[in-house]
């Protein structure tokens, strides 16, 4: 039970009751009908609140039971404007003698994080370069425009159209980079500004669903390579990833796919992508431009090759940073360490800045999500000086090195999982 306490009277006037709970009462609401979770001391009972969650009830879900600060100011551009939203859901407090964090995690280490977050803030390194984002914007448009340029001008030969595809997939895969930007809130000051901004790329441009990036998104940011609750590593069975749960798939003889050759039909994964009614325009405008010159199903072939040359870029950038990182169960880490455990980046050039989107930048983006991305390279000696003080490892690798430790990390999870199978 809470312990219960009060702050007297002054001037007459009965202040009201303030309860007080210690982290093993707290760690027992963690459940789906039950969740509460603590900002900066404060106990919040969020159980109704999250089906209201702007990003998803599963987000908010994930840290229940536990101190959310970190994440709470990492997903927020506004903390003090969402304060208002969680006051009515106040119930208390942390009892006096109850440390900040919970589950024994490194105070100090916290504190010092926090510390280099406020040190971001002054230095400005959360305000995003109109210049930056605009030209980014226009060099995507511009690809769209070249390609269009391309077919009128030289017709719809067999050199033409290949140069055209992979015109439309570079644009897409650019295109794709960008709407994270917004998605993160990284470049408006203004949440509801990032959010209408991000429709229209992701839509517009691309054809896909912000309510369905949002809502995954935000879960692999929270708990980033943690089963259950990262989407991004539950692959309905397609793949076994990590250590463990290739040795659990195994000894329950569970075999879905041949996991001890997922390393080769890795190659031809593909991602899909999601669309909702209001991304109808994305395809409108396509079939519109490329109709009168290869008919429907020219059209329909080449939107398809286009995906699939996108969709490879994006599935390979996107998971060199990730799965050959720690992949496993809940351990409740601290923010700093949980991030640094799933995340590695790759060596800074104006290639890679512009081909990952500067998700080459993976560690730093996931501590400060909302930061704009083209101030990552002056966050990363900071961040690197407070690992190296804690001792949290801090990966970099070249680019080819990251795309082929990718299939290296599928190979052994593969090998783990036929032993356990054959074996135990």
């Amino acid at each position: 039970m809470g312990k219960g306490g009060e702050k007297g009277e002054e001037s007459g006037e009965c202040k009201p009751q303030v309860r007080f709970y210690t982290w093993e009462e707290i760690q027992k609401h963690n459940l789906r009908t039950d969740r509460w979770l603590v900002i900066e001391r404060k106990v919040y009972n969020v159980t109704q609140w999250a089906k209201r969650h702007p990003g998803g009830q599963r987000v908010i879900g994930h840290c229940a039971g536990e101190d959310a600060t970190d994440a709470f100011q990492a997903f927020h551009i506004n903390p003090s404007l969402v304060q208002k939203f969680l006051k009515p859901l106040l119930i208390g407090e942390l009892a006096p003698g109850e440390p900040s964090q919970d589950r024994d995690k490194n105070s100090q280490l916290v504190e010092d994080f926090r510390t280099l977050r406020k040190t971001a803030e002054d230095m400005n390194l959360f305000r995003a370069s109109p210049l930056f984002f605009s030209l980014y914007l226009a060099h995507i448009i511009a690809m769209e425009a070249l390609a269009w340029l391309m077919v009128s001008y030289f017709g719809t030969g067999w050199i033409t159209t290949l140069i055209l595809a992979f015109i439309l997939a570079t644009s897409q895969a650019q295109a794709g980079w960008l709407q994270h930007d917004f998605g993160h809130l990284s470049v408006f000051k203004k949440s509801s500004w990032n959010h209408i901004v991000h429709k229209f790329v992701i839509g517009h441009l691309k054809g896909a669903s912000a309510n369905w990036w949002n809502h995954r998104h935000f879960q692999h940011h929270a708990k980033p390579n943690i089963f259950k609750k990262d989407p991004d590593v539950n692959m309905l069975h397609v793949f076994v990833l990590g250590e463990s749960q290739p040795i659990e798939y195994g000894k329950k003889k569970l075999k879905y796919l041949p996991y001890n050759h997922q390393h080769e039909y890795f190659f031809l994964s593909e991602y899909l992508h999601c669309d909702l009614a209001w991304a109808i325009s994305y395809y409108m405008r396509y079939f519109i431009t490329y109709i009168p010159f290869y008919g429907i199903l020219g059209s329909l072939s080449l939107l398809t090759f286009v995906r699939f040359l996108e969709s490879h870029w994006f599935v390979w950038v996107t998971q060199m940073n990730h799965i050959p990182m720690e992949i496993d169960c809940e351990k409740h880490k601290d923010w700093l360490s949980s991030q640094l455990a799933a995340t590695c980046n790759i060596e800074q050039s104006f290639f890679n800045d512009w081909f990952t989107g500067h998700l080459n930048f993976q560690i730093e983006h996931h501590l400060f999500p909302t930061m704009p991305r083209h101030n990552f390279w002056k966050i990363k000696p900071l961040v690197k000086s407070l690992c190296a003080k804690y001792g949290v490892q801090y990966e970099e690798k070249p680019l080819g090195k990251a795309f082929v430790d990718i299939v290296g990390s599928l190979k052994k999870s593969g090998d783990l999982w036929l032993d356990a199978y054959l074996h135990k």
